[in-house]
């Protein structure tokens, strides 16, 4: 497994992470049985980082976490969480001092730590971002011991850019994937410059990129990409990368055709993702073992060629640029 250095942290981190929104709900069912061979799986495949949020399944993905941490006792695993969603209404009002401490001291109990690795604002209110007394009241909580770093999540690239001035950034969180190219213009290029990780998230666009789905594919109830295909729940462009999903799966039939050696089309997606310069990591869900193993093994694969680099760029130019490009 390749690594990298996640950004102001200091913390070296696997190049493929674990994402945990899974184990929470909102795509399907998976058992805490399930869950936890996911988790162990991917630690045995060299994960060494891995993501959730105080919302996931109203804390249980942390509970789950915080139950692999005991269990593994490894030291070089880092674990990031999330808050902000939280919030009722979510509103930039409501991130307030106490709000904070109160989110944290929560993660802190689900995860069994006394020290949260990486606490990341959870895709906030846009004004968040330019709120100084958000940050102070962070800062003051990294100086307390309650937390070693703390990120931002982000919906947009300006948002990103927002963030990138705050001087104590350890990370940056924003959706990256061979359908969402817009953060390789400006956000990695200023990130790896500041010195900010760069955490890529929805790498395979909700499974789009797998190539395993077509236009009839359906999903449970409970499954996002049944409920939020056009925003209902939240931002439209975390289902899918918000592409238009029979026009997704037909742009993910011609990315697949690019595989070689057998390579997977999810692990192509992956490597893609890995190979830009200042990504720290990439964090895929998976609700099963072998997926976990799957993922991980595109932290050791050669680059994309020339070749395929050149028609992934000509299939978003063609098919996916015109609904994401101005959005995001």
């Amino acid at each position: 497994m390749d690594t990298s250095i996640l950004g102001r942290t200091g913390r070296t981190v696997s190049v493929v992470g674990q994402g945990c929104w899974q184990f929470g709900g909102d795509w399907g069912d998976v058992t805490d049985d399930t869950a936890m061979s996911v988790l162990h799986t991917a630690a045995d495949a060299g994960v060494t980082f891995f993501d959730t949020a105080d919302v996931y399944g109203d804390g249980h993905s942390e509970e789950l976490v915080g139950r692999f941490l005991k269990e593994r006792a490894d030291d070089t695993i880092v674990v990031a969480t999330k808050m902000g969603r939280r919030a009722n209404p979510h509103e930039p009002q409501e991130f307030t001092a106490k709000n904070l401490r109160e989110w944290n001291d929560r993660s802190r109990r689900l995860l069994g730590v006394d020290t949260l690795d990486l606490v990341q604002l959870h895709c906030p209110p846009t004004p968040v971002y330019s709120n100084d007394g958000v940050f102070d009241v962070l800062d003051e909580m990294v100086e307390e011991g309650r937390m070693k770093a703390y990120g931002v999540s982000v919906e947009t690239v300006d948002e990103a850019m927002t963030a990138l001035a705050r001087p104590n950034l350890a990370s940056i969180q924003i959706i990256l994937n061979i359908f969402r190219r817009k953060p390789l213009e400006q956000v990695l290029p200023a990130a790896k410059a500041a010195g900010v990780g760069v955490i890529a998230r929805v790498p395979l666009a909700s499974g789009l990129l797998s190539g395993k789905f077509t236009k009839d594919t359906t999903f449970a109830e409970t499954d996002h990409r049944t409920f939020n295909r056009h925003g209902e729940s939240f931002d439209q462009g975390e289902t899918f990368s918000g592409v238009p999903f029979e026009e997704g799966v037909e742009a993910a039939r011609e990315v697949a055709e690019l595989c070689r050696d057998g390579v997977t089309p999810a692990q192509l997606a992956l490597r893609w993702i890995i190979d830009q310069p200042g990504v720290s990591s990439v964090i895929p869900g998976a609700s099963r073992p072998s997926q976990a193993r799957s993922n991980a093994a595109a932290g050791s694969m050669l680059p994309l060629n020339a070749r395929q680099l050149t028609a992934l760029e000509e299939i978003y130019d063609r098919r996916i640029r015109q609904f994401v490009h101005s959005r995001w």
